[in-house]
């Protein structure tokens, strides 16, 4: 029952890296390479739409792996699990300090009531996410390293 419990969480974390991921290298370029005020319409959309879901799943997930780690706690790779928790820890405190600041902003944004400045708060958000992306991958890595 509990291996089927550690790949379910890695699963949930996987997949959630592998939208972070796609939104940072995918997504995001495409809304950017779009004319006019098209691109900046999708992040808009795409931030009420994920600003949404992603917290659920981000707490969820970490749910998830400090459940694996006290119910292991005396098994192989606990301290992998432990680890992409601290991790986990660390991406929702990013979220919620620096990138849903930005985020809850920018969803609001219409080609009308945007500020100057926009493209540079996108981008500051981008740059947040590079690194929030790069700690859940970590995270997720240490998670695939601890079934084996």
């Amino acid at each position: 029952m509990f291996n089927a419990f550690e790949v379910i969480t890695t699963v949930v974390v996987g997949v959630m890296v592998g939208v972070e991921f796609s939104v940072a290298f995918v997504i995001n370029p495409i809304l950017n390479a779009l004319p006019e005020d098209s691109g900046q319409l999708g992040r808009a959309h795409g931030g009420r739409m994920l600003g949404a879901v992603m917290p659920v799943w981000y707490i969820g997930s970490l749910v998830l792996v400090a459940f694996w780690a006290i119910t292991r706690w005396h098994h192989h790779g606990t301290g992998l699990v432990v680890t992409a928790g601290a991790l986990l820890m660390l991406s929702v405190i990013m979220s919620v300090l620096l990138l849903v600041p930005i985020n809850n902003l920018s969803k609001t944004w219409t080609p009308d009531n945007r500020p100057a400045d926009w493209k540079e708060q996108m981008n500051r958000w981008d740059r947040f996410h590079y690194v929030r992306v790069a700690v859940i991958i970590a995270a997720f890595a240490l998670l695939v390293a601890a079934l084996t």
